[in-house]
């Protein structure tokens, strides 16, 4: 008899891409998907970049990119621990749209660059 030695090649999912760049978290969604994977695959992606020193914190964080609500949620809950205040992109108003602060710098609704 022989042995049979089978490899299964394990499957990221990129369902919704997150890079931190020159403090802009820059997202977008990846593979089609429901919104289902797509919370657990963001919510996974930020532990690996918090786990991996990529991201630390600090005082202010920008978001720029296109979110779904339920995506929006997990983002909220995971970095409005580590930073100070956070503001979305709207295209619309063509500024960032602070959305969540703990930091006196900030109010919410301001408009910043």
């Amino acid at each position: 008899m022989y042995d049979v030695i089978t490899t299964e090649s394990v499957r990221v999912m990129t369902t919704y891409n997150i890079e931190l760049k020159e403090d802009i978290l820059r997202v977008s969604f990846g593979e089609p998907a429901q919104n289902d994977q797509i919370v657990k695959d963001a919510a996974a992606k930020l532990g690996q970049m918090a786990q991996s020193g990529k991201l630390t914190g600090g005082q202010l964080l920008r978001i720029n990119g296109p979110v779904s609500i339920p995506v929006a949620f997990v983002l909220a809950h995971k970095l409005a621990h580590i930073y100070g205040a956070i503001g979305l992109f709207d295209p619309k108003l063509g500024k960032y749209v602070i959305c969540i602060t703990h930091n006196p710098a900030y109010k919410l609704g301001d408009l910043i660059d």
